[in-house]
């Protein structure tokens, strides 16, 4: 009994410290959980050698013949790989073999003080991740800026992409309004940051501050980022009609960041390419929404033949 007792008591005290951790920490917190839930899922957490040094990355392989289907994910401005973790778990098991990197200046990957992580240099940074892995022919995947960097790439090096997905992308000419919403001050421009990206998303207050912190860690990196992505010297408006691989283009139907009205502009320079449009989702939908964002995506890439193009909306099932 006595051995029973202390156990007992021993799964309370590490009860109590994880919740003081978790309320002291949520980020990190989080993160760790996503980890080990990854970890749990055997997806792996990688690092290879690059031009740019040495980049992080998650790869998950499923265990089938042949290895599956190479798919490589980009994430968006102020983000790391660990967003696309719901994505990776269920592309696994649809039968993808998927590489989510941190970008250069985010995450576990690099961050050297004299770049200015402009979309070219991002760009070139995925097309080097690309080589140093030795993919030869992959589809590809963004997410916001992360759609913006994969257009770029899929337009300048044709030769090793296969099929193109963009998610609540930029890249394309429209008016993004309030930027300083990417430069919070306070836990209120953080709120007003995440509203934008998920209209009726609420963030505890102890979260907001944890955010805060670790958003100004970077800024140096997003407002480079962000001073790119504002110059207008990447944009695709004028490029992207050339785009020859199968195009499929996801997005919240609730975007308020990147409305759906940049996705509609995508698809018309793209006529073939298809528009799926994720009912009740915002700019978060890869993360929020990703059991029909994953089997859409896993339906486009898979079809054989390609799919003809149109417009689908994807329905909440609740």
């Amino acid at each position: 009994m006595r051995t029973i007792g202390r156990l007992l008591l021993l799964v309370i005290v590490l009860g109590v410290i994880g919740a003081v951790l978790f309320y002291e920490q949520p980020v990190w917190s989080s993160r760790q959980l996503t980890h080990f839930g990854l970890f749990l899922s055997r997806v792996q957490s990688n690092y290879v050698m690059t031009p740019e040094g040495r980049v992080h990355y998650y790869e998950a392989e499923p265990r089938i013949p042949g290895g599956g289907i190479p798919l490589v994910l980009v994430h968006g401005l102020a983000d790391r790989d660990e967003s696309w973790a719901p994505m990776l778990k269920r592309l696994k098991r649809a039968g993808f073999h998927v590489y989510a990197p941190d970008l250069l200046g985010y995450g576990r990957s690099p961050k050297p003080s004299d770049s200015d992580y402009s979309i070219a240099t991002e760009e070139k940074f995925v097309y080097d991740f690309i080589q140093s892995l030795g993919l030869q022919k992959t589809d590809i995947g963004g997410w916001s800026m992360g759609g913006w960097i994969t257009l770029k790439v899929a337009l300048d090096h044709p030769e090793l992409i296969d099929r193109v997905v963009v998610y609540d992308s930029a890249g394309v000419k429209f008016e993004p309004g309030d930027t300083s919403v990417f430069h919070p001050n306070n836990e209120g421009d953080v709120e007003k940051l995440f509203t934008r990206m998920e209209p009726g998303m609420s963030i505890p207050a102890h979260y907001r501050r944890a955010i805060l912190k670790s958003i100004q860690g970077e800024q140096w990196v997003v407002d480079r980022s962000l001073g790119s992505m504002l110059n207008g010297k990447d944009l695709v408006d004028e490029t992207l009609p050339n785009l020859k691989e199968p195009f499929l283009i996801v997005w919240g139907s609730n975007d308020q960041l990147t409305p759906l009205s940049v996705g509609q502009t995508m698809h018309s320079l793209v006529p073939a390419s298809e528009l799926d449009v994720v009912e009740g989702c915002g700019h978060l939908a890869p993360g929020r929404c990703s059991a029909r964002v994953a089997a859409a995506t896993a339906d486009f890439l898979k079809a054989n033949p390609v799919p003809p193009g149109g417009v689908r909306t994807l329905r909440s099932m609740h």
